[in-house]
């Protein structure tokens, strides 16, 4: 492996150890110092078409910053340290993503080939699945991590810190009207795990079955059944529509639409006999969450509003929820919380922290990829090409921030590399097109 590429290898393959240290979705940041140094040194820097929006998203990010103050009607909470670190967090991995991006980008073919990054994501998702393991067969495993106990108690006792830096196999959430484990090792949070498994199976994919032999083909097909089992334990609805849009896509954009569409109606009469089809039918009858999505989306796109152009800087803790006007728990409602606005997807994020004119920046910018690698028909684009459309309907969803959008950007960094011409280390397997498209 050559010197410039070890802080991606780190970042990947070493992803575990940050989990244990504590950084986690964090590790991207440090990590962008010695990218920024490859950078440096490698003037002048190729820049991707549509790059100027996330560029521009960034800009506004940092505006937003003038109306972190600010108490919008219908929320409460005074400028706090809080709010502060939340803000400088996202901006720093608003940043770093940015470096990364450019790094990847930057690194020649002979330094980083297309198919080693794709194996390292390969790599990531089996963390990721064993992760999920645990989450299902030790559900209250957790430690304090290293950075934890090094942060001041008035930094790492803020819940929205305590989630990046505090190791948790799972959490314990009543879902389904009793204690169900939600896998989210090795990430924030069990939406962040649903989100990330989504997209590095595509990348796992790729890099073990268009590319694999025999063996690989087969070490696939294992772990794919036994990445199910903590799948169906996440009861995350948005990842299982994530992969049924997946398998639309795969029957629709290959050339043996057949064929694929035959393994899929395999695996999934496999699964309907299964006893996880069991736990997802009761998941289904159960839209617990929905009442509270509804209310805070609803807030969230009133209070954004008020500030259409640059937001608030942060996310604002609502007054009342779907249940009751009042604010608080109390003895006759447990649930009676403080939903903050902008915690169902990284759309409302958006909303509330930069306005409409953030939101479209960023819709803008990975819209346009879809449109400008579509027609790259390589494993790499398609697979990538995917990626990008489920960030369009994650954002519904699932809060992007700390460890998906360092995905989501990878796999653009990825579709970019195809488009300056960059091939893989390995043969073509049959069947697929291989002639790449012109620079981007």
């Amino acid at each position: 492996m050559r010197p410039a590429v070890w802080p991606i290898a780190a970042l990947l393959v070493g992803y575990p150890v940050w989990w244990a240290l504590g950084f986690g979705g964090l590790s991207v940041v440090v990590l962008t110092v010695p990218m920024a140094v490859v950078l440096w040194r490698r003037r002048p820097i190729r820049i991707p078409k549509g790059f100027g929006l996330w560029v521009l998203l960034l800009a506004g990010y940092l505006i937003s910053a003038l109306t972190l103050a600010e108490t919008p009607p219908g929320t409460y909470g005074e400028l706090a340290p809080g709010r502060v670190i939340g803000y400088l967090m996202r901006l720093a991995v608003y940043i770093a993503l940015l470096v990364m991006v450019l790094y990847l980008g930057n690194l020649t073919l002979e330094e980083l080939p297309q198919l080693t990054l794709v194996r390292m994501l390969g790599v990531l998702f089996v963390t990721t699945v064993a992760g999920g393991l645990l989450g299902v067969l030790a559900p209250r495993f957790q430690f304090t991590s290293p950075l934890e106990m090094a942060l001041p108690e008035w930094i790492g006792g803020n819940s929205f810190v305590r989630n990046l830096i505090h190791p948790t196999a799972a959490q314990i959430q009543h879902v389904l009207g009793h204690a169900s484990p939600r896998p989210e090792a090795p990430f924030e949070w069990a939406n962040a795990w649903g989100s990330n498994v989504s997209v590095l199976v595509i990348w796992f994919v790729v890099g073990w079955w268009a590319y694999g032999g025999p063996y690989r083909r087969v070490v696939a097909v294992l772990l794919l059944a036994v990445a199910a089992i903590p799948i169906v334990y996440s009861l995350n609805r948005g990842l299982w529509i994530g992969l049924a849009m997946s398998a639309a896509y795969l029957a629709l954009r290959s050339r043996r639409p057949l064929l694929v569409g035959t393994a899929v109606a395999v695996a999934g009469a496999v699964f309907v006999l299964s006893p996880l089809s069991t736990m997802v039918g009761q998941r289904l009858d159960s839209p617990r969450s929905n009442d509270i999505r509804a209310f805070t989306v609803t807030s969230t796109v009133r209070v954004a509003a008020m500030s259409p152009v640059i937001g608030y800087g942060n996310t604002r803790n609502a007054l009342g929820n779907h249940r009751t006007v009042t604010t608080g728990k109390t003895r006759w409602c447990e649930e009676c919380g403080h939903p903050p606005l902008g915690s169902d997807g990284q759309l409302w994020l958006l909303l509330i922290s930069q306005g409409f004119a953030g939101a479209l920046l960023y819709v803008g910018f990975f819209a346009g990829a879809v449109h400008r690698f579509w027609r790259d028909r390589t494993p790499i684009g398609q697979a990538g090409t995917l990626v990008m459309i489920l960030v369009l309907f994650y954002m519904f969803v699932y809060d992007g921030l700390i460890s998906a959008l360092s995905l989501y950007l990878i796999s653009f960094a990825l579709l970019w590399r195809n488009a300056q011409g960059q091939t893989n280390d390995s043969p073509a397997p049959a069947g697929h097109t291989w002639a790449l498209t012109r620079n981007s």
